[in-house]
């Protein structure tokens, strides 16, 4: 589909934007909210690279241009009007100027009882216990034992998954997964690794061996 083509499908205001909503093609989760004019979009879909323009300072940005933070687009979609575009993409480095991965991460309402658990909600708990410690929480515990202790309860954990498994005790097996996955959480956020960092190296892994296998039947 041509430029041309692809601009006939959308609806740009009065100031000749179009809101661009952003989520990581891996995780699914919503990173930000910008907005394109017509040369931005046209930039972005001919460099394969978000670029957007910026209304506070009227001109356009591509995104990662100063800080590395580059957002590879994977793919775009207009909604049944044309006026908003949701882009997919793999990104490089956290989408918040402020460090965060995502824009959205001041919640400001959540039903207790319909929202479901998340990793990503667990492993925002864990950072926030790291970086504003809480007295009796052992996940702040852990953080002020130092990184020998959290490796140490990595490795105990390690060692009780395979007692469990080794017994067939599908319940047991799957209590210490619990604790062995939170452990290593803890590990992750000692270290500054993100959940989405390990995601996109196991989508990475599943795009290797998908590729090999279809190699393999040719």
């Amino acid at each position: 589909m041509t430029f041309a083509e692809i601009e006939s499908k959308l609806t740009f205001d009065a100031q000749g934007l179009i809101p661009a909503i952003v989520q990581d093609y891996v995780t699914h989760e919503v990173l930000t909210l910008a907005y394109m004019n017509r040369e931005s979009l046209q930039i972005s879909l001919t460099e394969g690279r978000t670029c957007f323009y910026s209304r506070s300072r009227q001109k356009l940005w591509r995104k990662g241009e100063t800080s590395g933070n580059t957002q590879r687009i994977i793919a775009m979609r207009a909604d049944c009007d044309g006026d908003a575009l949701v882009v997919e993409v793999k990104k490089e480095g956290p989408a918040c100027h402020t460090g965060a991965e995502s824009c959205f991460f001041e919640e400001l309402y959540a039903d207790a009882e319909l929202k479901p658990f998340s990793l990503a909600d667990l492993m925002q708990l864990i950072q926030d216990r790291k970086d504003v410690p809480k007295e009796g929480s052992y996940t702040t515990y852990l953080f002020e034992k130092g990184r020998d202790k959290i490796l140490k309860k990595v490795g105990e954990e390690c060692t009780e998954v395979v007692i469990a498994g080794a017994k067939g005790d599908t319940e047991e097996t799957v209590y210490e997964l619990g604790d062995l996955m939170y452990h290593a959480m803890v590990l992750m956020a000692d270290m500054g690794i993100s959940l989405e960092t390990v995601v996109r190296e196991l989508a990475k892994r599943h795009v290797i061996d998908h590729k090999v296998k279809q190699e393999r039947m040719q």
